[in-house]
């Protein structure tokens, strides 16, 4: 949790210092850039209110996630990811309580996307936080849905 938060922060100071807001900077064409911008929002450019609220949705969450890491810390499939997902919360909030918003620059451009009206271009730019954030749900779901769990004998 400490590496990413540090990891995080020290990435984020790096942009702020090197970087102009808005202008990209090309490091394999226009699928891998370096773009500075702040996001007031959440998520996938989602602004579902202030970034006081998602510094408070994103508090309370915390709590929760502490909760199930110390629930599993005999679990390493389970604590680990979870400690990633709570590095990267705090490293957002940390941003939110200096900035005002969170600072993001990782810029990459997958697969354009069409589904059902929603149509999108080029991906949303993100940071450390974010990213060990997502790894992180991407192993919960693996370790849930693909690892096969220790079975108990019948009637045990």
């Amino acid at each position: 949790m400490l590496v990413i938060i540090v990891a995080d922060q020290a990435t984020k100071w790096w942009a702020l210092n090197q970087l102009s807001p808005g202008e990209s900077v090309e490091l394999l064409g226009r699928f891998f850039m370096f773009t500075l911008v702040f996001n007031e929002g959440g998520a996938m450019g989602t602004n579902l209110g202030s970034s006081t609220y998602y510094m408070i949705s994103s508090a309370l969450i915390l709590l929760f996630v502490f909760y199930y890491m110390y629930a599993n810390r005999a679990s390493k499939r389970v604590s680990i990811p979870l400690g990633f997902v709570a590095g990267g919360a705090i490293g957002n909030i940390i941003d939110r309580i200096r900035l005002g918003s969170v600072v993001d620059f990782i810029d990459v451009d997958f697969f354009n996307i069409n589904f059902f009206g929603f149509s999108l271009e080029r991906w949303w730019t993100f940071n450390l936080a974010d990213a060990a954030i997502s790894c992180a749900i991407v192993a919960l779901l693996i370790g849930a849905f693909l690892v096969k769990q220790h079975q108990l004998p019948p009637g045990e």
